[in-house]
C-alpha cells in the first residue's frame, strides 16, 4: 500500500447502472461515498447495450414493417441506410463515449468520483492507481461482466467483434458471422440482416434462445429462415481463421463458413479478475459474488448488479440497488425475490418471459399445468396479419392454482408480459385471471385464451 491515504463512509467498485445507483443515492442520503470505475460512468447499458441497441434495433424494425407494406396498404421502396442510425447512437445515446455528463451528475450529489482500477487490498481499505481509500462503512462491488470470448483455436488472434464493436460500427460490412443466438446474438443478427447483411448464426445449443422456451426460440428460428437469415444449431465452431479481411469459421461437423466479420456473442463473464476479493474471504476465481437477500457478500461488503449472477439485465441491478441501499441504511425493506424476475429479447417478435420455464418448473418439483396459444390464433393476431408470429406461454402449478412462470413471443411481447409478471409475483389465482376482463381486440386478450386452456385439475 502506497501514496494518499483517504476516508470515505463507503467505496462503490463499479460505476455501471447499479453501482452509480447505489453510489448516488447513498451521497444523497449524507454518506461520504466514492466512486471508482477506470471506464465510463453508467456502464455498459447506456454506451455499448441495452440503450444504443435499441435504437438499432428500432431502426430495423421500421424497415421490416415497411417491407410488410405490400399485400396490405400499397407499394413502398425500402432502401436500407445506416448512417443515421450510426449518427444517432453518437449524438443521442452515448455522447460520442463520453461520461462527463454523468461523472458531473454524481459528483453534484456530494459525492467524490476516481477515474481507475479499484482493488481491495485489505479490510475497508480499496487501492486506486496511487491512493488508498479507507471504507469506515463498507464497499459495494458492482463491477459487472464482460463479453464472454469462448477459447476457440485461432479466435484470439483475430480481429473478432463483440458487443462493443457491433455498437459503434459506422459502415456495415457485406457479411457476418454470429456466434451466439442468445438475446444478444439474436438482436444485432437480426438488425443487420435487415439492413442488407449477410447473416449466419452458430449456436452450439439445439435451439435459438436456449435459455428460454423451446416455443420462443423454434418461432424465432422460422422468423430468421424468412428474412434470410442462416441458422446453424447444435454445432460447435472448432476452428477460426482470418486472413485477407476474411473471417472463416469451421465448425465441428466440417462445415466451412466465410464471411466478413465475426461477431462473438457467447454470453458474458464477471469481472472479478484483479479485484482483491480473495481479501474479504471471496473466490477470485467465482462465477459470481454469492450474496444473500440483503446483498451483502461479507461483512461490510455488499454486491449489485451483473456481478451477483441474477442475470444480466439492468432492471435486476437497480432492484438490487435499492435494498443494498435501503440495506447500508439501517431502512427497512424487502429482501430480494427473483421468483418474478422478468426478461425480454428485442427481436421481432419480441420475447417476454418471466419466472420459470417449463423445463425449469418440472426440475423444480413442480405439479404443472401448461398452455400455449398461437399469437395468430388471436383475434388482434388474426387482424395484425403480417409480423404476428408468436406464441403465449402459461406454467401454472396445480397444487397453489397460480402461474410459476411465462412466456409471450408475438408483437409488443415485451409490454404484454406486463399482466403476467404481475400475476407471477402478485401470486394471482389462475381463477382469479379467468374472471377478468380483458379488452378486446388487443394482444393481451390472448393471454385470456391461454388461460382457459390451463387444467388444474
Amino acid at each position: 500500500m502506497s501514496g494518499p491515504t483517504s476516508t470515505a463512509d463507503i467505496v462503490v467498485i463499479g460505476m455501471g447502472p447499479a453501482g452509480e445507483s447505489v453510489a448516488g443515492q447513498l451521497a444523497e442520503a449524507g454518506l461520504s461515498v466514492v466512486g471508482v470505475d477506470r471506464e465510463l460512468v453508467g456502464g455498459e447499458c447506456p454506451y455499448w447495450g441495452c440503450v444504443p441497441s435499441k435504437m438499432m434495433i428500432r431502426a430495423a424494425d421500421l424497415l421490416a414493417e415497411a417491407r410488410r407494406i405490400p399485400g396490405m396498404a400499397g407499394k413502398v421502396e425500402v432502401i436500407p441506410d445506416w448512417s443515421p442510425v450510426a449518427e444517432r447512437i453518437r449524438a443521442e445515446a452515448t455522447d460520442n463515449w463520453d461520461d462527463t455528463v454523468a461523472v458531473e451528475r454524481f459528483e453534484g450529489k456530494g459525492g467524490r468520483f476516481l477515474r481507475g482500477h479499484g482493488t481491495i487490498v485489505g479490510d475497508g481499505l480499496v487501492q486506486v492507481g496511487d491512493e488508498t481509500v479507507r471504507a469506515t462503512t463498507g464497499i459495494v462491488l458492482a463491477t459487472g461482466t464482460s463479453a464472454a470470448v469462448p477459447p476457440i483455436p485461432g479466435l484470439a488472434d483475430t480481429p473478432y467483434w463483440t458487443n462493443r464493436e457491433a455498437i459503434q460500427v459506422e459502415e456495415l460490412p457485406a457479411s457476418i458471422i454470429v456466434l451466439g443466438g442468445g438475446a444478444i446474438g439474436a438482436e444485432l443478427a437480426q438488425v443487420f440482416a435487415r439492413f442488407g447483411v449477410e447473416v449466419t448464426i452458430v449456436e452450439a445449443q439445439d435451439r435459438l434462445l436456449p435459455l428460454e422456451e423451446p416455443e420462443a426460440g423454434g418461432t424465432l428460428a422460422d422468423v430468421f429462415a424468412v428474412e434470410g437469415i442462416d441458422v446453424r444449431v447444435g454445432g460447435l465452431a472448432s476452428n477460426v481463421g482470418y486472413e485477407r479481411q476474411r473471417f472463416t469459421v469451421e465448425l465441428d461437423d466440417g462445415t466451412e463458413l466465410e464471411a466478413d466479420k465475426l461477431l462473438v456473442a457467447t454470453g458474458r463473464r464477471v469481472n472479478l479478475a484483479g479485484l482483491g476479493v480473495e481479501h474479504i474471504g471471496l473466490d477470485p476465481e467465482g462465477r459470481a459474488v454469492d450474496v444473500d437477500e440483503h446483498l451483502r457478500a461479507a461483512d461490510g461488503v455488499w454486491a449489485v448488479g451483473d456481478l451477483t449472477g441474477r442475470g444480466a439485465f439492468t432492471h435486476v441491478g437497480m432492484y438490487q440497488a435499492a435494498i443494498a441501499v435501503a440495506d447500508i441504511l439501517g431502512r427497512d425493506h424487502e429482501p430480494a425475490s427473483y421468483a418474478a424476475l422478468s426478461r425480454v429479447t428485442f427481436t421481432d417478435p419480441e420475447v417476454g418471459a418471466v419466472g420459470l420455464t417449463e423445463e425449469q418448473a418440472r426440475d423444480a418439483g413442480h405439479d404443472l399445468a401448461v398452455a400455449v396459444q398461437r399469437v395468430p390464433h388471436t383475434a388482434r393476431g388474426w387482424l395484425h396479419k403480417a409480423g404476428n408470429e408468436g406464441v403465449i406461454k402459461l406454467v401454472a402449478d396445480r397444487s397453489t392454482g397460480t402461474l410459476v412462470g411465462a412466456t409471450v413471443a408475438g408483437p409488443n411481447g415485451g409490454e404484454v408480459l406486463g399482466l403476467l409478471s404481475l400475476a407471477v409475483h402478485a401470486q394471482v389465482p389462475v381463477a382469479r385471471l379467468r374472471t377478468m376482463i380483458y379488452a378486446y381486440p388487443t394482444f393481451h386478450r390472448g393471454i385470456e385464451d391461454a388461460v382457459g386452456q390451463l387444467d388444474l385439475d
